[in-house]
Formats: C-alpha cells, structure tokens, sequence
C-alpha cells in the first residue's frame, strides 16, 4: 500500500474525494448480502454491504479500502479497481465513472478537451431537417441544433440553453416531457457520468449547485449517484400545437470534441411524423407559455 500524488488539481482534488466517498457508499448500500453468498446477519444498521465485505470479496485489505472509500490519496491499481467494480456489480458506465474518481481513467477514457464546433455541423445539423438535431456538451448545454428543434422545443430559442434546466424547470402539469419519470433519471445519471471527468472545475460546480437549489426533484436524483452511458432512448413530447409526438433519440459522437453529443430524433410512427412535418411548415403556430 502506497500513497501517490492525485491527478486533479489542488483546488478539485476534495471535491473529487468526496465524490469518490459517496458513490462507494451508495453503491455498496445496493448490495444484499445473500446476492454475494454472505449472511444477512442480525445487526446491520445499514442496508447493504460493509466495508469489510467489499474489501475480503475484492480480495484487498481491510485497510486499504476503507482508506480508498475515504477519499486519502492512495495508489489504485487498475487491477484492483477491476476486482472491487467487479464486488459492487459496476456496469461500464459505472466502472468508468470510478477509475475517473479514483485518478486512474481507464484506456481509452481519459478525460477529453473542450474543442470549439467545426462550421461543418452546422451544414449537417440543417440538412437533417425535418428531423430535429441538437449537439449537446456533457452537461446538456445546447451548443448547436437546427430549425427543426427548434420548433418541436421552442422554450430552447431563448434564456437559458440548457436541456436539464429546462426540463427541470417546469412544473409537472406543463412539463411537455410526457416519460420524463423514466428518462429524467437516465439524463440525471448521464450528466453524473460526464461529471465525473470535471469534478470541481467552477462552471460545473456551480450548474449542479444552483439546479439542485432550483428543483428538489433533480437534487434527489442526483444524490443517487446512479451513472449511465448515453444511448438511444425513447422519448415521447407533448407539443402545445400538434399534440403528443413519439421520437427515438440516437446519439452519436463528435469525433474532434468527445464530451459532444450529436442527438437525432427520428419519428416512430407515421402520426408523429407529419405532426413534426406540420409543425415545420408553420413556423408561426402557437406555442404554450410553458412548452419545453
């Protein structure tokens, strides 16, 4: 057992240790014992595994773990780090979100640069229309979309450009957001994801801050600490003028800025196309004072 220096800056390093503290707990918390071949025991005051477990199941000291869940600057094998993601039963997205935490990303999943958008995307972004296409940044801000967007989401033309905030930010009785129960909590554990290569940078301190303050809902998801890779999903909307519209949202990487998401939302049946199809050829159509 050795102690190492951390990756993170001086300034993000507690943040990121106390981060790394409370995804441990929560994800051990989720664990019965009989799931792992343990007794449940008598005299367990919280639910799931203990320490103790997690660290004779990973086959790491005792010590060493509980220093690791702790947050102390201790050097973490990759291959010890496999054997307790392993213990805790990680899928990928959460294997991954712990190498970051832990200050040692995974091959292939070092945290990338914000790059400035190639013009090009906006040509691709136009000549996908009809169908409505947005590049997000790793916390939902929208960077770029098209005129198709545009009109399915019109909340988005103006103030503040966030998809989360937005979502969040609407009531339930006019929230347009018709499966929000389902993948709310999804987009919450994407963004926890993308968190965890910018733990303690300001913008995103502050954007988690102020939303959890703004929207108890968002401030319970998030201290879930669930993690999730973005995929395809579908979403179904409400839209003021044409009614309810069901769309599958594919996600594809921007190769040159990696923490972007190119979003495509494609109609999943016939109503909802021409709905879409209308919507575009009368830009002037009413919209609800809390359209999304």
């Amino acid at each position: 057992m050795s102690v190492t220096g951390s990756a993170t800056t001086p300034a993000a390093a507690p943040r990121r240790r106390a981060e790394l503290t409370a995804f441990l707990k929560a994800r051990r918390a989720r664990i019965a014992p009989e799931e792992v071949g343990l007794p449940p025991g008598l005299r367990r005051r919280t639910p799931g595994l203990r320490r103790e477990e997690v660290a004779q199941l990973s086959g790491v000291g005792v010590t060493w773990y509980t220093w690791l869940e702790q947050g102390r600057p201790i050097n973490a094998s990759e291959q010890v780090l496999d054997a307790i993601a392993r213990t805790l039963r990680l899928d990928r997205a959460e294997r991954d979100h712990l190498f970051r935490l832990a200050d040692s990303a995974p091959a292939g999943q070092q945290a990338a640069d914000d790059h400035r958008l190639d013009p090009e995307l906006r040509v691709i972004l136009d000549a996908l229309d009809p169908l409505p296409a947005v590049i997000y940044s790793a916390r939902y801000d929208v960077l770029l979309n098209n005129r198709a967007y545009s009109a399915l989401f019109p909340r988005m033309r103006t103030g503040r450009r966030n998809a989360l905030w937005s979502l969040f930010m609407v009531p339930d009785c006019c929230n347009p957001f018709v499966n929000r129960k389902t993948e709310l909590p999804r987009m919450v554990a994407v963004l926890r994801a993308g968190y965890g290569r910018h733990v303690g940078e300001p913008e995103w301190e502050r954007f988690i801050r102020e939303l959890s303050a703004a929207s108890p809902d968002f401030a319970a998801m998030w201290e879930r600490h669930d993690v999730a890779d973005a995929g395809a999903a579908i979403k179904i909307f409400h839209h003021f003028s044409i009614g309810e519209v069901r769309m599958s949202s594919t996600n594809l990487a921007v190769s040159r800025a990696p923490e972007h998401r190119l979003i495509i939302y494609t109609p999943m049946d016939e109503q909802s196309s021409e709905r879409i199809a209308w919507l575009m050829a009368h830009p002037d159509a009413p919209v609800s004072d809390h359209t999304h």
